[in-house]
């Protein structure tokens, strides 16, 4: 996953989230589950840096696992910048090289399934209960041809994040359609000449596809068993185009920012240097702890549609899930009790996640939090995960989206030229996906 990325890796608010199972009593697993781990011991990765200090956690949940099943957790931990080649050399060594429970990146789960490597688990789900509360884009993004691999267990998605106390200084109302977005950006630069209007980072692609997505275009498509671009369809340009122009005709967007990540984006905010941008539901408590004066003067919307509603924006995150190793019953027992009740919501409360069951992120909506409600909005109802093939981490990797839109903001290429080399790009890596 993308922290990110997305895949993933990134910090969210606190969400004060009530320890309820979903679909069960609540261990994680049926109080007549008799799995019988006795004198075993499970490899489990995970990602490092989600949780500030996981130790903690792990042991409490190596606790319970072992007065649930006999059987013992080992954690190893993993770095994101590694973990996908890792991955990908244990899994080519075989089942003695895998671990038996990980959290994936949403965006690994179709490249490590299609290897034959994670534990269909769409019937346990069924089983269970658990299948129809899963949030629709985690749980899609965990799916391969009709079958799930693994269970969400935390999430991050992007919105609109915008300051309140310079939006009231010139009587201005968070965006609500496409259009009032581009006019709120350029009062924003002519009333505010000292900050970023609307950041138009050319190297955050995931605040690029919320605009391909709102214009109803896609990345790709799928025929058959492969996939082909589509960025350069009318739709996706035309997104593209409304993007883009934001920096190139409306001038809200500085030439230093075509370059510019999120990273360098949230380094600008804690500046005090944005009035409005997109940004992940962990943005606004990254701003205030890097910037305490700004505590009460930020502000959350969904991104808006073109004409009212949500654009869909990119839903990330991590699974936990189980690999095709002698003791994948066992690894399911892990990955529920990780992933529901109570284990869930202390996992989500400490990271300040959210997680990835609908009832869950329901309470936290209603909580009504300011800083938090819009983004479970956005999740909830606006979600979307990119196309679930091994190409597509390729694609990434090779940066071809945020190549074509720098490509357009420092004027080499038009809309359409930018968006045809980059079909092309797409294209050619998902020919050599056999």
């Amino acid at each position: 996953m993308k922290r990110r990325v997305i895949a993933a890796g990134c910090i969210a608010l606190t969400l004060g989230l009530t320890a309820t199972a979903c679909g069960d009593d609540g261990d994680g697993g049926g109080k007549g589950d008799k799995t019988d781990g006795k004198g075993k011991t499970l490899t489990v990765w995970i990602m490092e840096g989600t949780n500030p200090d996981p130790r903690p956690f792990f042991k409490e949940v190596g606790a319970a696992f072992e007065k649930k099943t006999g059987a013992k957790i080992k954690v190893e931990y993993q770095q994101w910048a590694t973990a996908q080649k890792k991955f990908t050399t244990a899994i080519e060594g075989g089942e003695d090289q895998v671990p038996d429970v990980a959290e994936v990146g949403t965006t690994w789960v179709p490249q490590f399934a299609e290897t034959g490597a994670l534990v269909d688990v769409s019937d346990d789900l069924k089983k269970s209960g658990l299948s129809n509360d899963l949030v629709e884009g985690l749980k899609d993004a965990g799916t391969l041809d009709g079958k799930q691999y693994g269970m969400p267990w935390y999430a991050g998605v992007r919105s609109i994040v915008y300051r309140k106390d310079v939006f009231a200084k010139h009587n201005l109302k968070p965006p609500t359609t496409w259009k009032e977005l581009q006019e709120t950006a350029k009062t924003l630069k002519e009333k505010e000449p000292d900050k970023i209007a609307f950041p138009v980072a050319g190297g955050a692609e995931m605040f690029a596809t919320a605009f391909v997505w709102g214009a109803g275009g896609e990345l790709a498509t799928q025929q058959g068993d492969k996939w082909k671009s589509a960025i350069n369809s009318p739709e996706a340009v035309k997104g593209l185009t409304y993007y883009t122009d934001l920096a190139r005709k409306d001038k809200v967007s500085p030439a230093k920012v075509n370059t510019w990540t999120e990273k360098e984006v949230g380094d600008a905010w804690n500046k005090g240097e944005i009035s409005m941008s997109v940004g992940g539901n962990w943005t606004p408590k990254a701003i205030i702890e890097a910037n305490p004066k700004l505590k009460g003067k930020l502000g959350a919307v969904p991104i808006p549609g073109q004409n009212g509603g949500m654009s869909k924006s990119f839903l990330g995150g991590s699974y936990l899930s189980a690999f095709n190793t002698d003791k994948k019953e066992l690894a399911w027992e892990l990955v529920k009790l990780m992933t529901t009740g109570e284990f869930a919501a202390k996992w989500a409360k400490q990271t300040n996640y959210f997680p990835g069951q609908n009832s869950e992120l329901k309470k936290i909506e209603a909580q009504k939090d300011p800083l938090v409600e819009p983004f479970a909005k956005q999740m909830i109802e606006a979600g979307a995960t990119v196309p679930k093939t091994k190409a597509y981490g390729e694609i990434q990797a090779s940066q071809v989206i945020t190549g074509m839109v720098q490509s357009i903001l420092t004027g080499k290429s038009s809309v359409q030229e930018a968006a045809d080399k980059a079909a092309k790009d797409m294209d050619d890596i998902f020919a050599k996906d056999k």
